[in-house]
């Protein structure tokens, strides 16, 4: 078996997702890579990992769904021992007023961005806690700066969802700091990805946000993925419960 840490990373195909992904590879950990359906994209990400020199299992799953959830880690532990998490996946719903927005859209995202977010560090914590007969390790939630800012007139219930993921992340890392294990989050800022278009419905989003952005510019992936790569290692080994703005100042 691999001496390698074994990463699990949820929405691991796509985005901020894949990018972690490859980082992690280049860094010397093995992969477990979570998707939903898109299967071609995972893929990719997989022989980018393996062209890394890493060992990738890659496994479809929707993180809203707790019988998907439980078979993903039951597959992770037959691949190896987990020692840290990155809990990525998310949706933000097509943009709007709160008022005009569908309350399906609303219960669909704090589904997957609450309850499964909250599901998904659950099972981690369970492999990882020392208390419990784990290694100790590292968690990081993806959280967003529309946990501080609210995200009014585009997705209110989606900053929300990420303020929940922030409350998630201090309590866990209060509850698990004698367990050998850490928990952190990253808040991206505006991020060049396709979630822009995919999912909020509003191509011009981007451009129309850029002026608000102190370093008048866009982030990139790999540049949110440096932040992970840096609370999930051993080179922040006193930082726990902390949340890490990567906004371009925003």
């Amino acid at each position: 078996m691999s001496k390698r840490p074994l990463l699990l990373v949820t929405g691991g195909s796509r985005g901020i997702g894949a990018a972690i992904c490859l980082k992690a590879a280049e860094a010397g950990y093995d992969l477990v890579i979570n998707y939903r359906s898109d299967h071609a994209a995972a893929g990719q990400v997989s022989d980018a990992v393996h062209k890394a020199g890493a060992r990738a299992l890659v496994l479809a799953g929707d993180m809203a769904d707790e019988a998907d959830i439980a078979a993903l880690f039951a597959a992770t532990d037959e691949f190896g021992q987990l020692t840290h998490m990155v809990n990525n996946a998310g949706i933000t719903g097509r943009s709007g007023r709160l008022t005009d927005i569908d309350p399906q859209v609303i219960r669909e995202t704090i589904d997957l961005n609450v309850t499964g977010a909250i599901l998904v560090a659950r099972e981690a914590a369970k492999r990882l806690s020392t208390r419990l007969g784990g290694p100790g390790g590292s968690i990081v939630n993806i959280s967003s700066v529309a946990a501080h800012i609210g995200s009014p007139g585009e997705y209110v219930w989606y900053a929300a969802s990420k303020a929940a993921v922030d409350g998630l992340t201090i309590g866990m890392a209060r509850e698990l700091a004698l367990e050998g294990v850490r928990v952190n989050a990253v808040a991206p800022g505006m991020t060049e990805t396709e979630i822009h278009d995919r999912s909020t419905g509003d191509p011009g989003r981007v451009e129309r946000i850029r002026p608000s952005i102190p370093m008048q510019r866009i982030g990139k992936p790999e540049e949110i993925a440096d932040a992970v790569m840096y609370l999930l290692s051993d080179a922040a080994s006193y930082v726990t419960g902390s949340i890490l703005r990567v906004s371009g100042g925003r």
